[in-house]
């Protein structure tokens, strides 16, 4: 059936929105699902993140799965982010949302809504059971934040690509450093982001300069699309200061 529906409409995207078994996923996807779900919403620290999304965009699974990243759905409200403050929900939105060329989130995420059922991965007031009406201007909200993610993704075509993802080195073990790249590095987007979404982290970041395509021997400007502030760096060691309710993340356009 998805054959002969692509042969007439090519533009059509089939979602399997299945939480299985990794092989059965993998079976949906060699099948010819366009997208899939993904365990990104169970993946927490550092070297989990990595390792998952280098086994998407650069093992064998980067020809055949298209895996959404989600920081929730209607039928999983995460531990990590039950009766979490603001700063969790932007940091797995982020992550999320520069991770991967396709994310998504589940209504009330603006919001920030947390009340769960107690002791399970579940909404409280899931809208499985019932309709809800929200006031997305009401305070707390965090659309503004999700708003310019958005419109970074949509201006910058190395975020619209899936396999270009490349770690960098960073010496604090709450701070993610990639990058994704243009093939032709006419865009170089470099992401650093606080897993800590209560205390501040800093760190050096060491940059692979070959995989952003710039000379060593040159500086480079890194302006932050998220802020709109831009630093002169030079080499491939930086120092980065990131707090959870203020700058806690860095989406880079770096220049040179």
């Amino acid at each position: 059936m998805i054959a002969e529906v692509h042969r007439k409409h090519p533009e059509v995207v089939f979602l399997a929105e299945a939480f299985t078994k990794p092989k059965m996923m993998q079976v949906l996807g060699k099948i010819g699902f366009s997208q899939s779900y993904t365990y990104f919403t169970w993946r927490e620290d550092k070297a989990a993140l990595a390792e998952y999304a280098r086994e998407l965009t650069q093992g064998e699974m980067r020809w055949y799965y298209r895996g959404n990243f989600w920081p929730n759905t209607p039928d999983i409200n995460p531990f990590h982010l039950q009766n979490a403050p603001a700063s969790m929900f932007r940091m797995r939105a982020a992550l999320a949302a520069l991770l991967s060329s396709s994310w998504g989130m589940y209504a009330g995420y603006e919001l920030c809504e947390n009340e769960p059922l107690p002791g399970r991965e579940e909404y409280l007031d899931s809208e499985k059971f019932q309709l809800r009406q929200r006031d997305y201007n009401a305070p707390g909200n965090i659309k503004g934040f999700i708003g310019r993610l958005n419109r970074i993704r949509q201006e910058h075509r190395a975020l619209q690509l899936y396999d270009n993802l490349v770690f960098h080195d960073a010496d604090h073990n709450a701070m993610l450093c990639f990058s994704k790249c243009a093939p032709d590095f006419s865009d170089r987007i470099l992401c650093v982001i606080s897993l800590d979404g209560h205390q501040p982290v800093a760190g050096q970041v060491r940059l692979n300069l070959a995989a952003l395509g710039l000379d060593p021997a040159r500086p480079y400007r890194a302006h932050d699309l998220m802020h709109d502030q831009a630093y002169d760096w030079q080499g491939a060691e930086n120092y980065v200061e990131l707090h959870p309710n203020g700058t806690a993340l860095h989406v880079f356009a770096i220049t040179q």
